[in-house]
């Protein structure tokens, strides 16, 4: 038994059935047992799946070519533009597009502040390794609000905040549809013999303290938008995951930038998608070796777990923060505009030529790129929210 098992195991003693989103917080981030925190090489070919950033080098410089137009149309104070980034992973995406910023943008890159959002100290070590040659240029904080109440910089954040496949990461809570009492119930993790095992907690009955009840409450909120008529025509048993973690993470972010554009990459779906008679068993998964599984229960620490976005919950959640939604596509689409625009700008250190069949786009190149837009590759299954703020003119301290 390892001794993640043992943590876990020892919290149902304690607390009884236990809420999955704990149990999926504990599998991946636990201090030196979870996923993330005991496996650094888990992405690519020798690692349990692939992301954009393990295709290649392609996908971070053209990220850079699309931020530094950003960053080209926001007010500029005396202390330089900002780039936050949340869920760094080992730092590869912020050496990708730190490096394609350097060759192509120096005056840019030379007032470029760059500031990655990690709790994890172990986390923080990987990246510092891999962004050394970046240094002092790179900064770490364990949150936003640690970002924000930093005296380094006194200026509201004007510029861009992004993450790539971070907020399929967050805990989600996992609930259950009681076709025959007309009501939700949360499935939670219980230990049977030797193994984890799902059980229904207790909250969704009269059962329990009113603070208990009130927490279950506050998590079914996310789903007391379906109509009637869906929940008439849901199957018994049907399965939805909820992720209450994304959408405050986007509103905290949304209500911290002053000026600017919050944009993240990952795997999701709409509402509609979502909540489909069809889709009984959710989007919950588990990844080793490049293979999926339903049994997110077994191995904790040992796979990756995983639920997809809810981009319309991130969406509104935005919105409701002042945000406008500039865009929201798949990732096919999103790359796609950005090379069309860097074709047409020679110098942008060389990422591709005018015509890309004349040079400056080899078949390494061309070969990422299908990977990153191809339906049955990554284009299809990513999709792009990016939503803009705009503020006041920023009017620097005297």
């Amino acid at each position: 038994m390892s001794m993640l098992d043992e943590i876990i195991r020892r919290e149902i003693a304690e607390r009884g059935i236990l809420p999955f989103a704990r149990f999926m917080e504990l599998a991946l981030y636990c201090p030196n047992s979870g996923y993330y925190e005991a496996k650094k090489d888990n992405l690519g070919r020798r690692g349990d799946f692939y992301t954009s950033v393990s295709v290649g080098e392609l996908f971070g410089q053209l990220l850079a070519f699309q931020f530094a137009e950003w960053l080209g149309e926001l007010p500029r104070a005396d202390c330089g533009p900002r780039i936050v980034e949340a869920g760094a992973h080992d730092g590869t995406l912020a050496s990708d597009i730190l490096n394609r910023l350097q060759s192509a943008r120096p005056k840019l890159f030379g007032q470029l502040g760059y500031c990655i959002i990690e709790p994890s100290a172990r986390r923080q070590e990987w990246q510092k390794d891999t962004l050394k040659n970046f240094a002092p240029r790179v900064r770490w904080f364990a949150d936003l609000q640690s970002l924000h109440r930093d005296e380094s910089c006194r200026r509201p954040l004007c510029d861009i905040i992004f993450s790539n496949e971070f907020l399929d990461a967050l805990p989600v809570h996992r609930f259950g549809w009681d076709a025959p009492n007309k009501k939700w119930f949360e499935w939670g993790v219980a230990v049977q013999g030797k193994r984890f095992v799902w059980a229904r907690s207790a909250d969704d009955s009269s059962v329990g303290s009113p603070q208990s009840a009130g927490r279950f409450a506050d998590k079914l909120s996310a789903l007391r938008h379906l109509p009637l008529s869906l929940l008439e025509v849901l199957p018994d048993g049907y399965t939805v995951e909820i992720c209450p973690a994304a959408a405050n993470w986007w509103r905290e972010a949304a209500n911290l930038l002053e000026q600017g554009r919050l944009l993240t990459i990952d795997y999701g779906l709409t509402d509609d998608e979502l909540f489909s008679p069809g889709r009984t068993h959710g989007t919950l998964r588990a990844f080793s070796r490049h293979h999926a599984t339903d049994d997110v229960l077994a191995n904790p620490g040992g796979q990756d777990v995983t639920a997809h976005v809810n981009f319309s919950a991130i969406q509104s959640a935005g919105e409701a923060c002042g945000l406008k939604t500039e865009t929201f596509s798949t990732q096919a689409q999103f790359l796609t505009r950005i090379l069309d625009k860097a074709s047409k700008e020679k110098d942008f250190g060389g990422l591709v030529a005018s015509n890309r069949s004349e040079g400056g786009w080899g078949a390494k190149q061309a070969r990422q790129f299908q990977t990153l837009t191809h339906p049955d590759h990554l284009g299809r299954a990513f999709r792009v929210l990016v939503q803009t703020k705009q503020g006041a003119p920023y009017k620097p301290n005297s």
